[in-house]
């Protein structure tokens, strides 16, 4: 018999919000066990266009609130996780001077049927209401106008229809998959009784107890006095299991490919370019690990446990990039990795895919029959408005329980952003003089891991092996990776705690080197071994496109 576990909050669902959730509540003093169905961060939140945005789009549909939290989310991701989340300069090409006024205020005023073209005056106007939304604790600077030459100057690739450009600046998010880990591991450092658990499998309840199997098998039973449903896209099945039915998800597919361009990237220079193909569809393009990351489509779709980047979408991206860089050719042989996620959107029949709020809500089903506790699902959101989301979340709960505020987490760090250098080239010097490293080491992995690198170093020593086909990784840094951020399957190794398989530089050699260390570091015999390395090649080949021969 499963002893039975009383806990405060139980989170189901490990991805952002539920990560976020998870740090402020343990940041609160309460005892919270998370656990996810597959490893931390491997649904949605690992499939998004990696920026951290304040929403410039959603101006067009009067969410001015969210706009503003967004905005001010990004700055404090700026300041809290600098190693993480980086300043990203944004050109708009602009293909006309008056276009798209009135169908904008047709949208300003709950029209879901207005064409999208945005011509100049618009795009002012909006960067203008953009720069005073983001005043907040501002970290870049403010909007420009580039004219038509200057714009071709700058990017010599781009088409020669357009009449100029608007540049602002947001961010992107270096491995959005691990600042989820990062999260997780700040909530266990605040409370040492809360617990993290992936690759969990959600077994059912009585109404009082739910009972859960962890990845090594044991059985838990938690007796929750909450229960926070963050499961994304699979929140519906989850309250169903819970025995609350509910139809809150109506989700939307975005897909994303990497490709290998070195022409693009050079013509980008460190920028992204957010613009319209031709049916009015926003699509963007920004140099991403040294990958030209291209995104995103926008997609009604249901299954999120199927959900891939088809051959129409691919098709789709090549003609909007042939359409904006007439300068360059586009090819599918150039791409390297491909992905595809479920947004948790909610429910809204009838509403244009690409005008559903991306605001989220945090509905409660109320104690009822058998069930002894509140459900609380986390619907919609973003990725940029996290910590936001997780805050109300995490007062919502703290009022239900009777309990105080003890921390905010708004100007709290993140991960290896706690004690971050001022001057990062100096701690590179002195972490190599401690270490053995060369000081380029040092910096590549303080910008990796922030002042996490420092453990990392000492793992390595002096003479890192580097793994095959991708040196700026090492065979030592990858089993601490393994011993230390709660790897279970080879998969969680190379798509998650490292940007191997995203950027497209894992070779079949460095997966077979990958799986040797994992085996070492986690005991498996070789029969396991085998079966992980088989079952990763599959997935990346056949769901990602990456091509590891």
């Amino acid at each position: 018999m499963t002893d039975v576990k009383d806990i405060d909050v139980l989170i189901l669902g490990a991805g952002i919000n539920g990560a976020g959730s998870f740090r402020d509540l343990c940041e609160q003093g309460l005892e919270v066990v998370i656990a996810d169905k597959g490893d931390f961060g491997s649904g949605t939140s690992a499939a998004p266009s990696r920026l951290i945005h304040g929403g410039i789009k959603y101006l067009e549909t009067g969410e001015f609130g969210l706009v503003a939290q967004s905005t001010l989310e990004r700055n404090l991701l700026l300041r809290n996780a600098p190693h993480a989340v980086h300043p990203l300069h944004t050109v708009i090409p602009i293909f006309s001077w008056l276009r798209g006024i009135p169908a904008a205020i047709r949208t300003l005023f709950g029209s879901t049927t207005a064409p999208r073209s945005r011509g100049a005056v618009l795009i002012k106007i909006g960067l203008m209401i953009y720069d005073i939304h983001g005043a907040r604790r501002r970290v870049m600077p403010k909007h420009k106008l580039w004219s038509r030459a200057r714009a071709l100057r700058e990017i010599p690739p781009l088409t020669p229809r357009i009449v100029a450009a608007g540049t602002y600046y947001d961010a992107k998010v270096s491995m959005p998959e691990r600042l989820v880990l990062e999260l997780i591991q700040d909530g266990l450092r605040a409370e040492p009784r809360a617990r993290a658990l992936n690759h969990a499998e959600l077994l059912g309840t009585d109404g009082s107890v739910v009972r859960l199997r962890a990845a090594d098998g044991r059985e838990l039973a938690l007796r929750p006095k909450i229960v926070i449903n963050a499961g994304g896209p699979w929140i519906d099945r989850v309250n169903e299991t819970l025995g609350a039915p509910s139809r809150l998800i109506g989700g939307t597919k975005g897909s994303h490919i990497l490709l290998d361009h070195p022409g693009l990237i050079r013509a980008l220079n460190g920028r992204m370019i957010y613009f319209e193909a031709d049916d009015g569809r926003i699509c963007l393009v920004f140099d991403y690990l040294g990958r030209a990351l291209v995104g995103s489509t926008d997609i009604r779709a249901a299954n999120p446990d199927e959900v891939r980047c088809e051959d129409d979408e691919i098709a789709y991206f090549m003609q909007a990039l042939a359409g904006l860089l007439p300068g360059l050719r586009f090819s599918q042989d150039q791409i390297v990795y491909a992905c595809s996620g479920i947004r948790p959107l909610p429910a809204s029949d009838g509403t244009a895919v690409g005008l559903i709020s991306r605001d989220h809500s945090a509905p409660v089903a109320e104690p009822e029959g058998a069930r002894s506790w509140p459900i609380v699902s986390l619907v919609g959101g973003k990725w940029t408005t996290f910590r936001g989301f997780a805050e109300e979340v995490t007062d919502l709960v703290l009022t239900r329980l009777g309990r105080a505020r003890l921390v905010s987490t708004q100007d709290l760090p993140i991960g290896g952003g706690r004690d971050y250098p001022a001057d990062p080239g100096a701690w590179a010097a002195q972490a190599a003089r401690e270490t053995g490293a060369t000081q380029e080491r040092a910096a590549l992995l303080l910008a990796r891991y922030g002042s996490g690198a420092r453990a990392v170093l000492m793992a390595e020593g002096a003479a890192p092996s580097p793994l095959a086909d991708a040196p700026e990784y090492s065979l030592q840094e990858l089993g601490w990776l393994v011993r230390h951020e709660q790897v279970v399957h080879l998969d969680d190794l190379v798509m998650r705690r490292t940007a191997l398989a995203v950027t497209g530089r894992l070779s079949a050699a460095g997966l077979a080197e990958a799986a040797r260390v994992t085996a070492a570091a986690l005991h498996w015999d070789e029969a396991r071994r085998q079966q992980e390395l088989d079952q990763t090649q599959a997935r990346l080949e056949n769901r990602h496109r990456l091509r590891l021969a």
